[in-house]
């Protein structure tokens, strides 16, 4: 893949903190924020689709969003491992 050297100005407490997350997980800064970029643009394609849909079959009701809510939660804990009612 290509990459391109961009400059950009953050809060000098954030450059701080993505350092030393990218410290922690043995990467360099740049590839951590490049995850966190793809991230953002991942969440913003599902939302768009997400809004595609309901404009073509109407808003979700409450009884969807909340067995979508369960489901993530359980997906959640079996990919972190964590305990709680979720991960019954």
């Amino acid at each position: 893949m290509a990459v391109k050297k961009v400059t950009v100005t953050l809060p000098e407490e954030l450059v701080e903190a993505l350092g030393s997350a990218a410290r922690e997980d043995g990467v360099p800064l740049s590839r951590l924020v490049a995850r966190a970029a793809e991230s953002e643009l991942r969440r913003r394609a599902g939302r768009r689709l997400v809004a595609d849909w309901q404009r073509e079959h109407g808003a979700f009701t409450v009884e969807e969003l909340a067995a979508a809510k369960a489901e993530m939660a359980a997906a959640d804990a079996r990919a972190f491992d964590v305990s709680g009612p979720a991960a019954a």
